[in-house]
Order: C-alpha cells, then structure tokens, then sequence
C-alpha cells in the first residue's frame, strides 16, 4: 500500500516537473522555434487574429496547450501558459434566457438576447442572478426581472451558435454575434491581460 502511494506521488512530481519544463520553455524558446501548427489550427489563428485587429486588440497570444490540459490544476495550467495568476484564466460560457418572450428568438436584440456569452474567471463562480440584474438594468427596467432566467446553453445549441466544440468555446470569432458579456472582476485584473480558453489553442 505504501509502496503504491509512494509511485502515486513520484508520477504526480514528474507529471509536474514536465509541466513546469514546457511552460520555462515557451518563456525562452523563441516564437520561431516552436513547432508549426497544424493547417487547421493556423488557419484559425489567423482568424481569430484578423478579427482581434480589426476590433483594434493589439495585445495578444496564442499558446498550443496539450491534450489533458484542461484535466490540469489551475495552478499548472497557469504555469504552462505563464499567467500572471490563476485569476487570469477565464472561459466563455454560452446561456439560453429560458424565460424570454416568445417573440425573443435570437441575437438581434442585444439587450434582450435569448442567447448570452458570459466570461468568468475559472476561480470565480458564475452568478445568474448578478446577470439578470444586469440585463434588467441595461433594460431601463422595461422588462420585468421574471423575463430573465439564464441557464447553460445545451451542448448542441452551444456548437451551432458558436462553431465551437465543448471545452473550445471562446467569444472571439463565433459563428454567431451573441452578445458577450465580461465580468468586470476581469477588467479589474492587473495586469489586465487574461487567457481565454479553446480547445488546444489558448
């Protein structure tokens, strides 16, 4: 039994040691010496990146992360990516306003959405009704409360709205203009600069 917790905790130090590794590596390996990417993933780069420009986003970064990553502590996922702290890492999460009218089908009322792109810190927990407060406010109270009830878009509907896969959902470059709302605990960040996940590509 002993012998089995003691290999349980050698392969959790190497498995850490070999994160630690990685993430010293991007820090000082030149962007040229990293591997290229597949044409899929650097045809979605240059995507994304055309879009960040032309929202006039100067300041950012793609990083290839492995497989298991998401399986990771935060801590390890922001060593890896080198994050100023694990409040730095935040995702996208897509919401379907269950209560909406029923003449709400879509985005093309952005005050008043059936879908939403909320983004949260992974260290933060989400807060429907902190959502519907805000919606009820950007209303002018011209909608009553009861109209917003924000819940977890289904899987399918998430991939359609989105054009992407769980646990690759990022608000930047949808299939969909859902309207994307940021939690300001994130505008607060210093330095204000985050890590949004999607998929490999962070």
């Amino acid at each position: 039994m002993e012998e089995a917790a003691a290999a349980a905790e050698l392969e959790s130090l190497q498995i850490d040691i070999l994160r630690r590794i990685s993430a010293l590596e991007s820090s000082i390996l030149p962007e040229s010496s990293s591997p290229s990417l597949p044409e899929d993933e650097s045809q979605t780069v240059s995507r994304l990146s055309a879009i960040l420009r032309s929202g006039g986003v100067k300041d950012f970064s793609f990083k290839r992360v492995a497989p298991d990553y998401y399986d990771w502590p935060l801590e390890s996922r922001r060593d890896v990516l080198g994050a100023s702290s694990v409040d730095h890492l935040c995702k996208s999460i897509v919401l379907v306003n269950t209560q909406a009218s029923s003449n709400v089908l879509d985005c093309s009322d952005r005050n008043n959405s059936k879908y939403y792109v909320v983004v949260v810190q992974y260290t933060a927990r989400f807060n429907a009704d902190a959502v519907k407060n805000f919606l009820y406010t950007l209303n002018e109270g011209k909608i009553p409360k009861k109209r917003f009830n924000l819940r977890l878009a289904p899987e399918e509907t998430s991939i359609e709205l989105t054009g992407f896969e769980h646990n690759a959902v990022t608000c930047v470059g949808m299939k969909t203009s859902i309207p994307v709302i940021l939690d300001e605990a994130i505008a607060k960040l210093k330095p204000d600069f985050f890590w949004l996940g999607g998929e490999r590509l962070i």
